[in-house]
């Protein structure tokens, strides 16, 4: 075999190799030999079958077998002879391959970068804390009791007000036609419960059973369906009765319906949830300070394809994100040009990062145990109530939906084997600031930017923009009324 080495520019390596015919020949009499003892033909005893009857009848298949096999070996022997790690899969071209002639390919590889990592051990981190404020425990309570109210019907004559529940039919129509999810018949509708769209709610408030009403609005310009976004509407509504909603006494009783011992046990089921979400908030806070000072402290050359990769993917998220919320590009405020000049950027940041977690994973010996994707598994499936089995298996038949989870499961296990090197000081802060967007600009704090100059952010340009990348958990939709659909 001869490698030459025909490029070498930054991180990119381009390769011409060479296998000897003979050497070829040579491995495709050994399988030819061995299909002979396996094969039956008519008129041949087992393993007596002549050289020359096995390669005329099996000579094509065995070719590309032995084609496979030896570019496969050959080109990682390649990779190994010039000790080099490749970045992302090599692109393999073969230039030659004919029955009798030397076998040529080329290789175009990325390589991972050289780079030292930092000492963690001089890392300062910041990590945000909160106490759990005890009135915000019984906020929760009131809430978890408000979704357990229930409503009785008033008199006919009494008007409806904000809280209470209307039962209606409506159909909505456009330019005077109806429209598809429009109609219901007997739909509960809770007035300032915002289940419709903006106005609709507000203008039944004062009616009572039996009035007919023409509710106008007009749909959101960033509204799901494009043929309504944007478009002034009318609803015909009748009111068939107004419903007012019985208080629900918050007391040991009310604990115990809800499968708890009592008040106090229920008081502890929500503060424990609260103080999972508030970890879970500094824990975030902590990995987000975290990348950016090891970003700051690293500096190396990232291989372009995974860079192109990582971009093209931010883009197509801009895109599609513009693309639900009925935005164009034109309407932003920065350019495609400086759009893109600064996911360019971002990528570059998430690729680097992405190979200096992965080489600290490395050398550490930091690995993702089977049981640890098999909990992940389940917590995903958990996600799904009533689909459990289903989602559990899918990610059973599927390599690479195990894979998405491996990822972030040994992202985390790498930053809390940094954060234990590092030197973390703990702030105690309220909720609000916990919660609070990092890149939000204040009246006292200037907000903080990404590598490149920001303006005013839209919700498509944030989402792109999300340092952190988990997979989407899509919950099964309930079933809904298709004219609350429309509204919604």
């Amino acid at each position: 075999m001869q490698v030459t080495l025909t490029s070498s520019e930054g991180l990119k390596r381009d390769f011409t190799v060479v296998v000897d015919a003979a050497e070829i020949e040579t491995k495709v009499t050994e399988k030819l030999i061995t299909v002979g003892q396996q094969v039956k033909l008519p008129g041949f005893r087992p393993g007596k079958v002549p050289m020359a009857v096995l390669r005329k009848r099996f000579v094509r298949n065995v070719m590309g077998e032995i084609l496979e096999e030896t570019v496969n070996e050959t080109s990682q022997k390649a990779l190994n002879d010039n000790d080099l790690r490749p970045a992302q899969q090599p692109k393999i071209e073969i230039t030659k391959f004919d029955e009798g002639e030397d076998l040529e390919f080329t290789i175009e590889v990325e390589i991972m970068p050289d780079f030292e990592a930092m000492d963690f051990s001089k890392l300062k981190l910041e990590k945000l804390v909160t106490d759990i404020d005890e009135t915000k425990v019984d906020e929760a309570v009131e809430q978890i009791a408000s979704q357990q109210k229930s409503f009785t019907k008033v008199a006919k004559n009494r008007k409806a007000k904000e809280g209470d529940a209307l039962l209606i039919d409506y159909l909505g129509k456009v330019d005077g036609v109806a429209f598809d999810g429009g109609t219901a018949e007997g739909h509960q509708l809770e007035l300032g419960s915002g289940q419709f769209i903006p106005g609709f709610e507000e203008q039944l408030v004062g009616k009572k059973g039996g009035d007919e009403v023409a509710v106008a609005i007009t749909f959101p310009e960033n509204y799901q369906s494009e043929e309504l976004a944007g478009k002034e509407a009318v609803f015909d509504v009748t009111v068939h009765e107004v419903q007012e909603a019985t208080t629900v006494e918050i007391n040991d009783e009310f604990a115990k319906k809800l499968g708890m011992d009592g008040l106090e046990n229920l008081k502890d089921a929500v503060r424990g949830r609260m103080e999972e979400e508030y970890g879970q908030h500094s824990r975030q806070t902590l990995k987000r300070n975290m990348l950016d000072a090891l970003s700051e402290n690293h500096d190396f050359e990232v291989p372009p394809g995974m860079k192109e990769s990582e971009f093209n993917s931010i883009w197509e998220q801009f895109t599609k994100e513009l693309e639900r919320t009925n935005q164009k590009i034109e309407d932003q405020d920065q350019s495609e040009e400086e759009l893109r000049a600064e996911y360019d950027t971002i990528a570059v940041r998430r690729v680097r990062l992405g190979l200096l977690l992965a080489e600290v994973g490395r050398l550490n010996n930091i690995e993702v145990s089977n049981e640890e994707v098999q909990q992940a598994m389940i917590a995903q499936a958990r996600a799904f109530p009533g689909q459990e089995q289903q989602i559990f298996e899918m990610f059973q038949k599927n390599p690479e939906m195990q894979n998405s989870l491996r990822a972030p499961i040994f992202e985390d296990k790498v930053v809390d084997f940094i954060a234990e090197l590092a030197t973390v000081t703990e702030k105690k802060v309220s909720f609000e600031e916990l919660t609070a967007d990092p890149d939000a600009e204040s009246e006292d704090k200037p907000a903080k930017k990404k590598p490149a100059a920001k303006k005013k952010a839209t919700t498509a340009k944030k989402n792109a923009d999300s340092e952190e990348k988990t997979p989407a958990k899509k919950k099964a939709a309930p079933k809904k009324d298709s004219a609350k659909k429309s509204e919604k």
